[in-house]
């Protein structure tokens, strides 16, 4: 029974001391005090209690003492728990200053929190970066179109990071000064032997206002000749202009044969009322013979004013009379 006791004295007494140890970190507490970083043992266990690392905190607070940087424990301690990133501050600091840029750590803890990486920025601002813009297609006055690529050399300004538009942003207004400067020349052949007066014109439009970089130049990489836009244009509308011709006549031809059928109906419905008019014709001369009014003498008179009628006519028009007799022996059979 003693031996049990002995042993789970042990167990305890080690459980205990991890746990002594995690809260109190004696290790980190000496190591500071060796790089003259002051920092008390009970704060070291406050750090704990706060859900910090103390060794994150005690690391970096050496590393900016031995960089000569005046950082308070509670500054970084407030930066961690706001969710930022206390090693990139501090090598972004120490960049600063080697590089002689004004970098305070507020700004920098700023710059952190707003999801920029400040150490990335630093390093652009002393080392520019190259851009490189996609494919611009533009059109000049002369309808034909010109392909540009170019690269533009920024370095980030620390002072616009916060609030400052990326890189999409200058890409964009790159691409919109290309295509102006492009679409303002009198001909593509101006633009392919002047490049630079691409860049020139751009660079002066100051495209870097309200973003987080500063453009130090634009370079035209290359420049090639597309398609011929203005021809496809004219192309275009001369197509377009022939189907509206093409419409306009077929509608005028349809208002024709629609004008001609209507002749023709007015024309079958004359002749339905001559052909009435005539079959009324026999009836009067019966109805002039038994009233008394037409008699036998006169009634051949007539046929022989209709025959003579009808000779002189074939006389003087043979085709019809040639057309008629056909149509009459048609008759018959």
């Amino acid at each position: 029974m003693g031996d049990y006791t002995i042993l789970i004295a042990v167990i305890g007494g080690i459980i205990l001391l991890f746990v002594f140890l995690y809260f109190v970190p004696v290790n980190l507490w000496i190591t500071a005090q060796f790089s003259n970083v002051r920092i008390g043992l009970m704060e070291l266990v406050f750090m704990r209690i706060r859900k910090v690392p103390p060794s994150i905190i005690v690391k970096e607070m050496i590393t900016a003492r031995k960089a000569g940087l005046d950082v308070q424990t509670a500054d970084l301690e407030t930066h961690y728990l706001a969710g930022g990133n206390v090693p990139t501050v501090i090598k972004a600091l120490i960049s600063a200053d080697k590089a002689n840029i004004n970098l305070g750590f507020q700004q920098a803890t700023a710059i952190d929190l707003a999801g920029r990486n400040v150490f990335e920025a630093v390093q652009i601002s002393v080392n520019p970066k190259v851009i490189t813009t996609p494919k611009v297609a533009a059109v000049a006055a002369d309808g034909i179109q010109l392909v540009a690529i170019a690269r533009v050399t920024v370095r980030a300004n620390i002072q616009q990071l916060v609030g400052g538009a990326g890189e999409d942003t200058i890409l964009a207004r790159v691409g919109e000064g290309i295509v102006t400067s492009i679409g303002s020349a009198g001909t593509h052949k101006e633009v392919l032997e002047n490049p630079d007066k691409i860049s020139k014109l751009v660079l002066q439009r100051g495209l870097d206002a309200g973003t987080a970089f500063e453009i130090l130049s634009i370079d035209i990489a290359d420049v090639d000749v597309g398609q011929n836009i203005g021809a496809q244009l004219q192309t275009d509308q001369a197509q377009a202009d022939l189907k509206v011709a093409e419409a306009k006549a077929e509608e005028r031809r349809a208002m024709a044969v629609a004008e001609e059928q209507e002749m023709k109906a007015k024309s079958q419905e004359a002749r339905a009322k001559v052909i009435l008019a005539e079959a009324e014709v026999p009836l009067a001369v019966a109805e002039a013979f038994r009233s008394g009014n037409l008699g036998i003498m006169d009634y051949y008179k007539l046929e022989n004013i209709q025959a003579d009628t009808d000779m002189r006519d074939s006389i003087a028009n043979p085709q019809q009379k040639s057309s008629t007799k056909r149509k009459g022996s048609s008759d018959k059979k």
